[in-house]
């Protein structure tokens, strides 16, 4: 599986576990194809995200102005945790192509808005971050 799948699958998964508290191993189980298998990439996005979800809605919230977490959108609420998980503790993919790729998730999922959106809570999240 390539990563920009992994990525869509791991949001997919993030947003059934914070709307219907789904298992995150169901939740993987319910986005893949019948002839996909679980990644090992898509596996570490969903469980570090999951893991480390008190630590990366702090660094989220720090980051939204004039906005509270649950304000923000369904989808791209679990784009900003995953990528914000990626910035912060997968320091073998460099930032900025940690926010294209939710960016371009965020784009395909909720459209330039929530592009715009991302990019701009993910802009300010890299500042404080590894850059």
């Amino acid at each position: 599986m390539k990563r920009r799948l992994a990525r869509i699958k791991a949001v997919q998964s993030l947003f059934q576990v914070d709307m219907s508290g789904t298992d995150k191993e169901e939740a993987i189980s319910n986005v893949l194809e019948e002839d996909e298998t679980k990644d090992a990439f898509l596996e570490r996005l969903v469980s570090g995200t999951l893991e480390n979800l008190t630590d990366i809605d702090e660094v989220f919230l720090n980051h939204l102005q004039n906005y509270k977490l649950d304000r923000v959108g369904n989808v791209d609420r679990a784009v900003i945790r995953m990528a914000i998980f990626e910035m912060k503790y997968l320091e073998e993919i460099p930032v900025n192509v940690s926010m294209n790729e939710a960016v371009d998730v965020a784009k395909s999922f909720g459209g330039e808005e929530s592009g715009r959106f991302v990019n701009g809570v993910l802009s300010k999240v890299a500042e404080t971050l590894r850059v």
